[in-house]
């Protein structure tokens, strides 16, 4: 308890990431297992910080964590010089000891505190990888579907306006491929008591299921499906210390676009049919 009285602060400012723990051998074989993939479309220039706003949530993040937390992506090899930091909920950071794991991982708190200290790096090289949809989005990630909770998720717009930060949009496909959840439509009460319960705790309690260790018919294993994790263009964001509600409104408006156009560019590539769209919610 007195090391989390002192320690209280650190998921706000960078964390304490640990390169022996990105690089142990399990985390080898998480990526290989999927397999994962990490795939960059433009440069970006290393002078810059960066906003990634990642989707979908998927069930567990798995291709957030295996590209950006760990040491066997290609990640620095597509984006030399720059150091990614996976922002989550500050929930898990209240949690003794295993805050402290979970820092050595490049993990840290999404409050906005901990988003401004990242971007605050004078010479550039950071990338704030922001799950956009956070919690809610969990509870509809299901495979072959792509709802997305954006439309009211404008704080990341603000930051990247008041720091002049741009914003990359990043989709995974596969993210939602890898479990089965317990049909949980809206209106239903399991969906009902499911956001309950996440305005209470902070996140999400999807009823997910998969595949077992030694069986494919049932268990708590993600499916061997492909994650292809795609960095679209950066778009560009000027400084504007104190932004208007119409500028939040316009770059939140172009962000969705170049979001959808992402989608829309490599869906075929990775099987999914020419009909399916993106649903912003």
């Amino acid at each position: 308890m007195t090391w989390l009285y002192f320690d209280w602060n650190t998921p706000e400012q960078g964390g304490r990431r640990s390169n022996w723990v990105r690089s142990w051998t399990v985390w080898r074989y998480f990526k290989d297992y999927f397999p994962i993939h990490l795939i960059k479309t433009f440069d970006l220039d290393p002078s810059h910080n960066y906003i990634f706003g990642f989707h979908p949530h998927g069930v567990l993040v798995a291709g957030a964590f295996g590209n950006f937390c760990t040491n066997y992506s290609d990640f620095e090899e597509l984006f030399p010089g720059f150091t990614a930091y996976l922002h989550v909920l500050p929930f898990w950071f209240r949690c003794p000891l295993f805050r402290d794991y979970l820092m050595t991982s490049g993990s840290v708190s999404v409050s906005k505190k901990s988003v401004s200290h990242v971007l605050s790096k004078e010479g550039g090289g950071n990338i704030s990888v922001i799950v956009l949809g956070g919690a809610e989005e969990s509870l509809d990630a299901h495979p072959g579907k792509f709802t997305l909770f954006i439309r009211q998720r404008k704080g990341f717009v603000k930051i990247a306006l008041t720091h002049g930060t741009s914003l990359v949009p990043v989709f995974s496909f596969g993210e939602n491929e890898l479990f089965k959840q317990v049909n949980n439509p809206e209106g239903s009460w399991l969906r009902t008591v499911q956001e309950k319960l996440q305005k209470i705790m902070g996140f999400a309690l999807p009823l997910f299921h998969a595949r077992g260790i030694f069986q494919y018919n049932f268990g708590l294993m993600p499916y061997r499906k492909p994650i292809h994790t795609v960095v679209g263009r950066p778009i560009p964001v000027p400084q504007t210390l104190h932004p208007s509600p119409e500028q939040i409104e316009e770059l939140h408006q172009t962000y969705m676009e170049e979001l959808r156009k992402l989608f829309e560019a490599h869906k075929r590539k990775y099987g999914i049919s020419e009909h399916e769209t993106l649903i912003f919610r």
